[in-house]
């Protein structure tokens, strides 16, 4: 996959605005070419290829992956996720907002344990199961004389 720095720069800008034209022209290509060659610029391989491995690495740097979702449960739930409350405080007879920082509330905690239980299947049903199947036996094999 090689780029020339216009396409490189015209795929950048592709990524980060969605507009071909614009980013043509950002990119250092003439309004003539860029209103000519978009579609040719879109389908080379080497910039579709560029563009389509750099949409990957974005989408996978936004997409919380499952070991970061359960070190936050498991942060949650040991008490050292803290949120921001806004209070109010008074001075000198004037009521300022102030934000203070506290643990998550127990409900909170208990839900993240909650999710880490389910999670590592640590809680299970009891089912109790009983009843007669019956067994019916059909002898459809036949015997020597009936081949």
């Amino acid at each position: 996959m090689k780029l020339n720095v216009k396409q490189k720069a015209f795929a950048d800008y592709y990524i980060e605005t969605g507009n071909a034209y614009q980013s043509a022209i950002k990119a250092g290509y003439s309004e003539n070419y860029a209103k000519g060659n978009i579609i040719k610029l879109l389908e080379n391989e080497s910039v579709k290829s560029y563009i389509q491995e750099k949409m990957k690495e974005i989408e996978s740097e936004r997409i919380a992956k499952a070991e970061e979702v359960l070190a936050f449960l498991s942060s949650s739930l040991r008490g050292e996720v803290l949120e921001e409350v806004i209070s109010t405080e008074t001075i000198d007879g004037m009521i300022k907002p102030v934000i203070l920082k506290k643990q998550l509330s127990a409900k909170d905690r208990i839900k993240a344990a909650e999710l880490l239980g389910k999670r590592y299947a640590l809680f299970t049903e009891k089912v109790d199961l009983e009843g007669n199947v019956g067994v019916t036996i059909i002898d459809d094999i036949g015997t020597l004389e009936d081949a």
